[in-house]
């Protein structure tokens, strides 16, 4: 499943062509934690997006467009869950590991 959202991910915050990839996925990770801890602060889903940005979050911008896609799944995971497991973390392993496979995607995407 993770694979799934990192796909999308990626697919909804084109990389600036500055950023490494241990940046971008260092700043999907981060998206992927402030919604974390939005649920796990019982943040109403349909409030996300506006308390991250109320919140001045230090990625750049164009990681927001991310958030309504993470969002289903983020509070979809169980509680018990989130509160144990680092999704950032595990997000940005698997966007490293998938780096070039997920470049590829996009170039396909824009053909």
């Amino acid at each position: 499943m993770i694979r799934y959202v990192l796909a999308a991910s990626l697919l909804a915050t084109p990389v600036l062509a500055k950023e490494t990839k241990e940046e971008s996925c260092g700043y999907q990770a981060q998206v992927i934690q402030a919604i974390q801890q939005a649920r796990l602060d019982r943040v109403k889903q349909a409030d996300v997006a506006s308390t991250i940005a109320a919140s001045n979050p230090t990625w750049p911008a164009q990681y927001n467009a991310a958030i309504p896609q993470f969002v289903p799944w983020v509070y979809g995971q169980k509680m018990r869950d989130l509160r144990k497991t680092d999704l950032g973390a595990q997000l940005q392993t698997q966007c490293l590991e998938n780096w070039d496979k997920i470049q590829q995607m996009q170039k396909e995407l824009k053909n």
